[in-house]
Formats: structure tokens, C-alpha cells, sequence
């Protein structure tokens, strides 16, 4: 468990870009890219997702959020980047290459190059799955506090390889090709950074009832850590695009008179990674001094994590 309440750290400006190719479930069965059937997909709570274009590649996905973050941004001093899966983490190189520094080509370093940004320090990861938002956060939040008082940029991208299908069986997921990014710096706008509640398993299978369990305990013990009255709070929970059934277990046993149950656009975009939480917070933002803000990630693996935020009194062209 991290706190933060005693260090003002904001997160803010969320931009986002999916794949520029929207399918439906029957045109993605029709093209072998899904594992499982169009009826189990369908009443999960799917029906499009997103992927690239043929002249897209998740590098260029990538750049365009990025650039938005960096203009809000001006001058910032680190950039974090999370995948989820491990081949987003690294671009293709030629097999022929004989120089091992021009084979690593990092995504990271590569985006940044386009952006004319080699003289900051980055950091990356892919370990955490879909939970990247929280892994991003916990990174960058660690970066505080310093002298330099410059902000971090947060960036999320993952793509499919080609020919891969967009669906998990067992999980009964779909996904999207997609990319994101935000500011974390002390500007006070969009919403501060209370508290991560973070918990993993090598364990290969979590049975669904666990996941309820654990997510309403790791809410519970963050409120009571940070001291906050969530009964008598304005809350705002968001949850993946992903197990709607159990995410309204966990809103239910939580027993919040005054709360707001998040899954937004599952129907029309699918599951976005770690985009999923980028897109709701930028949705959800009113301007509403003080109204709490409790994100929920589930990583294959498992990762689960639970982050607080509060609301700061500014518009949506603030975020």
C-alpha cells in the first residue's frame, strides 16, 4: 500500500487514440482472429473493438497522445511507458542486423526519437498486464518527491501482432489495438493521488469469487488507511472493460449509498488495456471539488490494483 495525501501529486491531461479500423464480432470471426464464438463474446458485452490500419503502426498510434501530453507538459524531466504484452516493448528489428545496439529497438526510445525527446531519462515496463495504469502511477509517484519539480508523462500502447486473434477464451475477453497518455506533476488540476492498493500472485488461475473478495477488501483497507468516510462520500468507481458481472459484485458488497458504477464503452471499443482507466477519468472529470475517485485494474497474472483519487474543481478542458 502507498499514501500519498501528504505529498501533492496530480495526475491530469488524459489522451487517448485507438486503432483506426473498427470491426464487429462477425467480421473478426470472418478473418480468424478470434478464439472464441461471436454468441460467448457477444454476451459478455462486446460487439466492436479496434485495430490498426494498414497504414498504422503502434508507433505512430503512440506519438499522437504523447505530443498532446508534452505540449500541457512543456519540459518534462522523465517519461514512463507500460505494455502489456512483451512484443509491444520492442519493435521489430532486421534479422540480418549484425550490431546489437541497432536490434534493440525499444518501443520507447524509438517513439521518443520521432519526438525529438532523446535527452530525457525513460522508464518501462510490461510485467503487470492490463493493471499498467496503477504500474504507471506507482512508478512515476516514486519519482516524487524531488528538486526538480518538472512533471512525468505516462505513456500506455499495445498493439496485436498480426495474424493474432483479439480475444482471450477462458477470460472471455476482447481487445483493442491502442495507446495513451497523462501528466503526473503538482499542478493542482484533474484529480490528486491519495493512495495504491497493489497485490500480485504467480498463481496462473484466480478463481472470479477471489477477485470480488479482494477487491472489496484492498478498497476498504486503502479508505480506512487514507481516513475516508466512503458511505458518506460522492464515489466514482471505474473498472475495466472486462468481467462486468463481477466488478457489480464488488460495487454491490461495498455498500456506497452515493456511488457511481464505471465501465464505459465496452459495447463499441472492447477492453483498451490499460487505456480503459486514461478514457474514464477523462469522461468522469466534473469539476467537482473533492468528489472521490476509486480506479480498479485486474492484470492477467494477477494484478490487481486499487487507486484513489480526488476530484479537483477545474473543467474538462483542464484534463
Amino acid at each position: 500500500m502507498l499514501l500519498y495525501q501528504d505529498r501533492a501529486i496530480f495526475v491530469y491531461c488524459f489522451n487517448h487514440k485507438l486503432g483506426s479500423i473498427q470491426r464487429d464480432l462477425k467480421q473478426l470471426q470472418a478473418e480468424n482472429l478470434l478464439i472464441g464464438t461471436v454468441e460467448v463474446l457477444s454476451a459478455v458485452g462486446y460487439c466492436h473493438n479496434f485495430a490498426l490500419g494498414k497504414n498504422e503502426s503502434l508507433l505512430s498510434l503512440a506519438t499522437s497522445p504523447l505530443a498532446r501530453a508534452l505540449q500541457r507538459a512543456r519540459e518534462p524531466r522523465a517519461l514512463v511507458f507500460q505494455h502489456c504484452y512483451a512484443e509491444s516493448a520492442v519493435l521489430p528489428s532486421d534479422v540480418n542486423e549484425t550490431d546489437l545496439a541497432l536490434r534493440n529497438r525499444y518501443f520507447p526510445a524509438e517513439v521518443m526519437r520521432e519526438l525529438q525527446l532523446d535527452h530525457l531519462p525513460y522508464f518501462c515496463s510490461f510485467a503487470s498486464g492490463c493493471a499498467g495504469f496503477i504500474s504507471v502511477l506507482i512508478a512515476a509517484g516514486g519519482l516524487f518527491p524531488s528538486p526538480d519539480e518538472r512533471p512525468i508523462i505516462c505513456v500506455m500502447a499495445d498493439g496485436a501482432q498480426p495474424g493474432v486473434p483479439y480475444d482471450m477464451l477462458q477470460e472471455r475477453i476482447l481487445v483493442s489495438d491502442q495507446s495513451s497518455a497523462f501528466v503526473v506533476g503538482r499542478e493542482p488540476c484533474g484529480y490528486r493521488l491519495l493512495g495504491i492498493n497493489y497485490y500480485s500472485t504467480t498463481r496462473p488461475g484466480v478463481p472470479f469469487v477471489e477477485i470480488v473478495k479482494r477487491t472489496v477488501q484492498m478498497v476498504q483497507e486503502l479508505a480506512t488507511s487514507l481516513d475516508l468516510d466512503l458511505a458518506g462520500s460522492d464515489v466514482a468507481i471505474h473498472y475495466p472493460n472486462i468481467f462486468p458481472d463481477t466488478w457489480r459484485m464488488v460495487t454491490r458488497y461495498l455498500r456506497i449509498p452515493a456511488v457511481e458504477h464505471v465501465i464505459d464503452g465496452m459495447c463499441d471499443r472492447a477492453h483498451c488495456m490499460a487505456t480503459d482507466s486514461v478514457i474514464s477519468l477523462a469522461k468522469l472529470h466534473r469539476g467537482q471539488e473533492g468528489r472521490l475517485h476509486v480506479v480498479v485494474n485486474y492484470g492477467i497474472g494477477l494484478h490487481l490494483g486499487v487507486c484513489m483519487f480526488k476530484e479537483q474543481a477545474q473543467d474538462g478542458a483542464s484534463i
